[in-house]
């Protein structure tokens, strides 16, 4: 009954179909739980429930089914941990329970069923690392889908003894170590997918496995993009002739682009962005004639963009983005009748626009030239541009006017043209660019009216006309109606517009030659002191009107509902100080209870506005946490923008109650007022670390829009019941983008205090604009914090002696004189788990081991706070080192 619109529930009655052998009934709207009944069908072969909307966990009397082959549960919404149970179908040959909400470990027995050929757990949230034997239980192996869960762990060795293996998919994982070099016994591997783990460590023998696979005569997949793999890419890689899709993009290789891989001539997609590769791109690529998309951003590449792209007319999609490319576009790449997408901004260009791309009608998605130094009009040619989407051409030299066939562009909906020396009016024209969402003319030698047809253009949100030379009238609707929606900054001959401008009045339009009579002059006079009384009247009726009733800001928490200030007071006994449990630079928090709403115990930031800078710490909040979620991040619930009982403006935001309170409180339990508080075993503050790591690596790698802490220490780290860490206080944080697209906020950002002295970045007290680098130099100090029991602020570090060169000096021999003796007390036993301590023979042995990792901690410590930023650390590679270390410590990574 497969591929229906069945609803409702699986009834229970059909185990009374004893001699039932398939049940298949993928891709209905079925809901509810699997019924546990299914278990007593004994001669049951064939289950297949994937594709609906099952909840609950997976029966254990299905462990019961034991003529069961194929097993399939996939893209439903089950959850729990899989029944231990399931290990007794000794002939299960098809086990498949991805795109679930499924946790916990693999039972071991699953592995040593030898006649499973397809195992997948796709899309899920396991955890644990591979059995050392798992190409030996499982040899006739053919698929293994374990992508995008928390598995950890090497590669086994034993893979390689699955000989049947055709589709290998592990990525989006927390794998480590090297990758085998002996799949290539794989003769029928068709499809390897490593992306996204923390592979290699960035030496140059972690692309070894390269050339084994030169032995797969049928691999036509294959992805390791997102690892730590380093060194140069082997020129064995053009041995790979088969390959149709191969993709190492965001891994530290460098060197120089082997010409080997010109010998690809299968390719239709290869993706090496974001590594470090240098030299020119080989004119062999020119032979790839089947290529599709080909993407080598962000590197270190130099030279001309080789003539010889332009034979491959195949692509539909190619960046060069962020080299180092110098001289003319070449005109060649207008042979690329295909290419819907074509970035080559951030390079050293020169030169015209070719025509000839201008010409492409099939650019459909971008077309990005911005931050070069091309010059010269924008060509009339532009027209043919019917279907773009984004064009920028920002950031060059480009003179002349705006040509008018940039009105054909009639699906354009993206238009930079900033930073250039356009001259001239704004062509009328731009109504027909009906689209039109943001558009940005600032920095040019622009000059006219601006044209009412602006006003038409109804989706139109951004627009930005900044330092040029416009005059006149400006208009008052659409986009002009909303005064953070469009910039007029610079222009010195505008009058009118909305009130919130401030311009100057409009003089009329036509003036009277002859001098007015007195009686003219009387009426004019008096009607203005009126109107100038009514204004007045209006604004301070419209002041007063706005502090009772605040406008809400466009900054709030997307998706979350509002919470009144009455049940915040109530839920906090009226803000008592009982209930309060930590004050900050612009607030404080309160404990309280929301049962009826259904949240429990909350904590409550209450915003003191009456500090100068809390308006901006409360958006700044909102705006980070808005899209982001995490397991290591807090949880914000709801907030409140209102106004208190006296009238006042009042804002708050609710997160989770986390019981353990603040990392501050445990590594300084003394100073804190919390002597009894127990002190943190070394595994306790190695798994912290880990977690505070893991939140910094999605905030600066994983999120849409990076975004940076910009206040990471011991008091903005909170601890569940669990002791799980979880990073707060977003109150100076800012989103990338602000920082770098933005000059004007970038400026304000590298005046303000961006941190706690002691570990905000030393570069941001000489002005610089926030970055990453700085979140890094913050956990350095933390980690260094953490394992010496020091603050970077004690008293000893006086006379240019700082926490950083305080450990630096004793690693790694003398390391006992600078980490906190607590870790290596008897109770550290208690930090170790029990295969762990199997292996160790007496406490000697515990803290050598302590000893040995503590030094490795403290070496990762003093990489993330090295003075100069681009010398530091990033926080991917953190989690990794950091991950390797728990693994080594205590045999398993929880």
């Amino acid at each position: 009954m497969r591929n229906n619109s069945l609803s409702g529930e699986i009834p229970g009655d059909i185990s009374n179909c004893s001699e039932l052998r398939v049940m298949s009934l993928i891709k209905n709207n079925l809901a509810g739980n699997i019924p546990s009944q299914l278990g007593s069908l004994k001669k049951l072969v064939v289950l297949y429930l994937g594709g609906n909307k099952l909840t609950g966990e997976i029966p254990h009397s299905l462990g019961n089914l034991s003529s069961l082959q194929d097993f399939f549960l996939s893209d439903n919404h089950l959850q729990g941990k899989i029944p231990t149970g399931l290990g007794q179908l000794r002939n299960l040959t098809v086990f498949a329970v991805g795109a679930n909400n499924l946790s916990g470990t693999i039972p071991p027995a699953l592995y040593n069923i030898s006649s499973i050929t397809t195992f997948e757990t796709t899309n899920n949230q396991f955890t644990g690392s591979l059995p050392a034997n798992l190409g030996l239980t499982l040899p006739n192996l053919q698929e293994l889908f374990f992508a995008q869960n928390e598995y950890f762990g090497s590669i086994p060795e034993s893979l390689a003894n699955a000989s049947r293996l055709r589709l290998i998919d592990i990525s989006n994982n927390s794998f480590t170590g090297q990758f085998p070099t002996d799949l290539g016994y794989l003769k029928g591997l068709e499809s390897l997918h490593l992306e996204f783990n923390f592979f290699g460590s960035n030496t140059s023998q972690d692309l070894s496995f390269v050339p084994s696979l030169a032995n797969c005569s049928n691999l036509q997949q294959l992805y390791f993009d997102g690892n730590n793999f380093g060194g140069a890419l082997p020129s064995s890689i053009g041995n790979l002739s088969n390959l149709v899709q191969l993709g190492f993009g965001r891994n530290p290789i460098s060197g120089t682009i082997p010409e080997e891989v010109g010998n690809l001539v299968n390719l239709y997609r290869l993706d090496m962005d974001r590594n470090l590769f240098s030299g020119s791109i080989p004119i062999s690529f020119g032979k790839l004639q089947k290529l599709e998309r080909l993407t080598l951003n962000q590197n270190l590449l130099s030279g001309e963009i080789p003539a010889s792209l332009g034979n491959i007319t195949t692509l539909y999609w190619l960046e060069l983005e962020g080299n180092k490319f110098q001289g003319n576009i070449t005109p060649s790449l207008g042979r690329c009748r295909n290419l819907r997408f074509l970035d080559v901004s951030r390079n050293k260009l020169t030169g015209f626009i070719p025509k000839e791309i201008l010409g492409l009608s099939s650019l459909s998605e971008t077309l990005n030239l911005s931050q070069n130094s091309l010059t010269g009009p924008l060509p009339i040619e532009v027209g043919s541009l019917r279907s773009i989407n984004a064009l920028d051409v920002s950031e060059n030299k480009l003179s002349g006017e705006i040509p008018r066939t940039i009105g054909d562009l009639s699906r354009l909906e993206i238009l930079n043209m900033q930073g250039n020396f356009l001259q001239g009016s704004i062509p009328s024209i731009f109504d027909s660019l009906r689209g039109l969402q943001r558009i940005d003319l600032s920095r040019n030698n622009l000059s006219g009216n601006i044209p009412n047809e602006l006003e038409k253009l109804m989706f139109l949100q951004y627009l930005n006309l900044s330092f040029n030379n416009f005059e006149g009238e400006v208009p008052k609707t659409g986009v002009f109606s909303n005064a953070n929606a469009f910039s007029l900054v610079g222009n010195k001959n505008l009058c009118g517009g909305i009130p919130e401008l401030q311009l100057p009045a409009c003089p009329g339009k036509e003036e009277k030659r002859r001098r007015p009579s007195i009686v003219i002059v009387l009426t004019t006079t008096i009607s203005s002191f009126i109107l100038v009384v009514i204004a007045t009247s209006f604004y301070l009726f419209y002041r007063r009107k706005s502090k009772r009733n605040p406008i809400s800001s466009p900054f709030m928490v997307d998706k979350l509902p509002q919470i009144s200030y009455g049940e915040l007071l109530k839920a906090t006994d009226g803000f008592s100080s009982e209930n309060l449990i930590g004050q900050g630079s612009f607030g404080s928090v309160y404990k309280g209870s929301l049962v009826q709403q259904g949240e429990g115990l909350v904590a409550v930031k209450v915003l003191n506005l009456q500090q100068h800078g809390a308006s901006k710490s409360f958006i700044s909040e909102c705006n980070a946490l808005k899209n982001i979620r995490h397991r290591n991040l807090v949880k914000i619930l709801t907030y409140c923008s209102s106004i208190d009982f006296k009238g006042n403006d009042f804002k708050a935001l609710v997160f989770t109650y986390l019981a353990n309170g603040s990392l501050e409180m445990r590594l300084h339990p003394q100073e804190n007022g919390n002597s009894q508080t127990k002190e943190l075993n070394f595994l306790q503050r190695l798994c912290i670390a880990i977690d505070v790591a893991s939140a910094l690596h999605y905030l600066h790698d994983l999120c849409e829009t990076p975004i940076v802490h910009c206040d990471l220490k011991p008091s903005n780290i909170l601890l569940d019941n669990d002791m799980t860490a979880h990073v707060g206080d977003f109150g100076l944080a800012r989103l990338i983008s602000e920082s770098t697209s933005n000059s004007s906020q970038s400026q304000i950002f590298s005046t303000g205090i961006k941190g706690t002295i002691g570990y905000m970045a030393p570069e941001y007290g000489v002005g610089s604009n926030v970055t990453t680098y700085g979140d890094v130099y913050s956990y350095g100090i933390l980690l260094l914090e953490m394992f010496t029991g020091k603050r970077p602020t004690h008293e000893i570090f006086t006379d240019g002696l700082d926490l950083h060169n305080f450990v630096k000096a004793k690693l790694p021999g003398q390391v006992r004189q600078v980490v906190d003796p607590t870790l290596f007390t008897p109770g550290e036993v208690e930090g170790a788990t029990t295969a762990a301590a199997e292996n160790m023979d007496d406490c000697e042995c515990i803290e050598d081991s302590v000893e040995e990792c503590v030094v490795s901690v403290l070496q990762i410590g003093l990489a993330c706070s090295a003075e100069v930023p681009q010398d530091r650390m990033n926080m991917r590679d953190v989690t990794s080192k950091l991950n390797s270390i728990r693994v080594s410590f205590t045999g398993t990574r929880n």
